[in-house]
């Protein structure tokens, strides 16, 4: 079944929503983010996306005490991300309650880590974060481009046991100026395992847009924060 993730994206212990992941273009700046993952499963989420940004830029994740409220709080899934470098910064958000994590930089610098934490968690508790920009695969926060494409990362990772992938295309990322289907329909159509599409964003139908390239759900954080809908409409284009 199709989710759509609302994310709550964390940076000096505030929900914030960056433009393009660039620090200090906060578009919302938000001091209780236990309360925004109360109000978003309140609506209805049965999932939440959730990114240490400090961990993602800086490399140093700031924010896990509120991930772990988050994860043993409320009932839902929780899949987080944001700095995770090590075999120990992923179990130790496993260990305390998240459900998936999300390596980015780390697999993509270090392939066998995946196929590592899959064999000791299993493959549903991993996913891989690729984030690409003009084709090509970044990574540290976006601030460095790789030679890899997406599809062909993914491949790999699917091979090394991961779960999922989560897929954002930094070209429409944060600019609520809507999606650019084709890169997400490409990759859902390279792989067997489960896509989730993160980027651009903007409307109502930009997500039915993006159920249409087989990706298996969408994170929405922008134009949820900024009001352009609400959680409980995006939540009936699921089963729509």
């Amino acid at each position: 079944m199709f989710k759509v993730i609302p994310a709550i994206d964390l940076k000096n212990k505030k929900c914030v929503s960056l433009v393009q992941g660039i620090p200090g273009t906060e578009r919302v700046s938000l001091n209780d983010p236990l309360g925004i993952a109360a109000r978003w499963v309140r609506e209805g989420a049965s999932v939440l996306h959730l990114i240490d940004l400090d961990g993602a830029i800086e490399g140093e994740r700031m924010n896990s005490s509120i991930i772990e409220a988050i994860a043993k709080n409320f009932d839902v899934e929780t899949q987080a991300g944001g700095g995770i470098r090590s075999k120990n910064d992923a179990a130790e958000l496993l260990n305390i309650g998240v459900d998936r994590v999300i390596l980015g930089t780390a697999a993509v610098n270090n392939p066998s880590l995946v196929e590592e934490l899959t064999h000791e968690f299993g493959s549903e508790r991993i996913m891989v974060a690729l984030d690409s920009k003009n084709g090509r695969v970044t990574t540290h926060g976006w601030a460095k481009s790789s030679v890899y494409t997406p599809a062909g990362l993914a491949k790999k990772f699917e091979e090394l046991g991961a779960g999922s992938i989560l897929f954002t295309d930094i070209n429409t990322e944060g600019l609520l100026k809507g999606v650019n289907p084709g890169p997400t329909e490409e990759l859902a159509g390279a792989l067997n395992i489960p896509v989730i599409a993160s980027g651009g964003i903007t409307t109502l139908s930009d997500i039915e847009v993006i159920k249409k390239t087989g990706a298996k759900g969408v994170v929405i954080g922008a134009a949820l924060y900024v009001g352009n809908f609400t959680l409980q409409d995006a939540l009936k284009l699921e089963e729509s």
